[in-house]
């Protein structure tokens, strides 16, 4: 009997009251939420389809390897919705939220980094530096309809992820990898990522002349 799909997470679409301050530091800190929500969902989908992600550091590999590809799409949602320097601090605050997220439940479930080791924080840190790179080498799909402010990644950045998550699999599950995050899970991640993100980036005026309108 076929097991039932995790659910959807709900997540919170309004972080701030209308006309609160929202600067980059605040906003990162709801992202690291939405980001961690959705990777978590992203991992718990692909063991569902019948993928060997083990409980221990492949789960956290492959984990890692998903959030790093996340933190590349909000950052370059932000860089349609904020300015250059409130960007770079988003991100940054970002990634680093993520970090301690990581860090604690990596540490909780399978100990603390060895003596002498980056932690798990720092090493998330790391990989995230290192891939930046190689993520800003792609673009976006040139026939996508998505709302303005949003990013929709190309075919090359999502298959870079799908060669990224290879290694964090068994060797008889690497080869449908690559097609599954390709049709199923990217898309999926993306898509609850740009709603919650332009949730968070609207401005306040705009979400106050919304909810007059619709009476929320």
């Amino acid at each position: 009997m076929a097991l039932p799909s995790p659910p959807t997470p709900r997540l919170k679409t309004h972080w701030f009251r209308h006309g609160a301050s929202r600067g980059a530091a605040q906003q990162a800190s709801a992202a690291a939420f939405i980001v961690w929500r959705v990777a978590r969902h992203t991992l718990d989908r692909t063991r569902h389809a019948g993928f060997a992600v083990e409980v221990g550091p492949p789960y956290f590999q492959f984990l890692r390897e998903v959030l790093a590809f996340l933190v590349a799409i909000a950052d370059r949602i932000a860089f349609a919705r904020l300015a250059p320097t409130a960007r770079a601090e988003f991100t940054a605050a970002l990634v680093h939220h993520l970090a301690r997220i990581l860090q604690d439940s990596e540490d909780d479930l399978i100990g603390a980094a060895a003596p002498g080791r980056p932690s798990h924080g720092d090493s998330f840190i790391d990989l995230v530096n290192e891939l930046a790179g190689h993520y800003a080498e792609f673009g976006a799909d040139p026939t996508d309809k998505c709302a303005p402010g949003g990013f929709a990644p190309g075919f090359a950045f999502v298959r870079y992820l799908g060669t990224r998550l290879e290694p964090t699999l068994p060797p008889e599950d690497r080869r449908w990898i690559l097609d599954q995050v390709m049709a199923v899970q990217a898309p999926e991640a993306v898509a609850m990522l740009q709603q919650s993100l332009r949730d968070l980036f609207e401005p306040p005026a705009r979400a106050s002349r919304r909810a007059a309108l619709t009476g929320d």
